[in-house]
């Protein structure tokens, strides 16, 4: 009787945070994120570090799809890109933004899996040597770019998630790629 009593108790509960929790990915937030660049530039590839802010709205459509739009600016440590010599050029990514929009669907009540996509803009210092001499100024790069992530919400107010992108800033038929793999905490309000 005991037991039977506790397994419908238990059952009862485990619905009421499934049904509460639809709304988990609803409204504004904002976060930080930190993780790896891999640019392919000018026949070169390099790795680095990066680290920024975001900010976004999320609305639930239909019970379970959300959809959202959302800004970000992110920082890069040093990362040159290309080869050095009398005859070299070299990209090195300063800074970036993005806006972009995402649509995900709510698995298990507390996470989202998500694609995205949008628009990045990228500003880059450009370092030709040619014959000893050096040229050096700055470029602005604009962009797509797609990706796919899952955020899991940790606390009433705390998310966290684990995103891939991959982005396309070539210039004048020039190839210049970007992969990332990034984490943050975002705070929803």
């Amino acid at each position: 009787m005991y037991r039977t009593l506790l397994t419908a108790v238990l059952a009862a509960s485990s619905l009421v945070p499934a049904a509460a929790s639809a709304q988990s990915f609803q409204g504004p937030y904002v976060g930080v994120q930190a993780g790896w660049n891999h640019d392919i530039a000018i026949a070169d590839k390099k790795d680095s570090v990066v680290g920024g802010v975001f900010a976004g709205y999320d609305h639930e459509v239909a019970p379970n799809i959300v959809l959202g739009a959302e800004g970000g600016f992110s920082l890069g440590a040093s990362d040159r890109i290309g080869p050095s010599g009398a005859n070299a050029a070299q990209i090195d990514p300063l800074h970036s933004f993005d806006l972009s929009a995402r649509a995900g669907y709510v698995v298990g009540g507390d996470n989202l899996l998500y694609v995205r996509g949008g628009y990045e803009n990228s500003r880059a210092r450009f370092t030709s040597t040619v014959a000893n001499s050096t040229i050096s100024n700055q470029r602005t790069l604009d962009g797509w770019f797609v990706g796919g992530g899952v955020e899991r919400k940790l606390l009433e107010n705390v998310s966290a998630r684990v995103e891939y992108r991959y982005s396309d800033l070539g210039y004048d038929d020039r190839k210049f790629e970007r992969h990332q793999v990034l984490a943050g905490v975002a705070y929803r309000f």
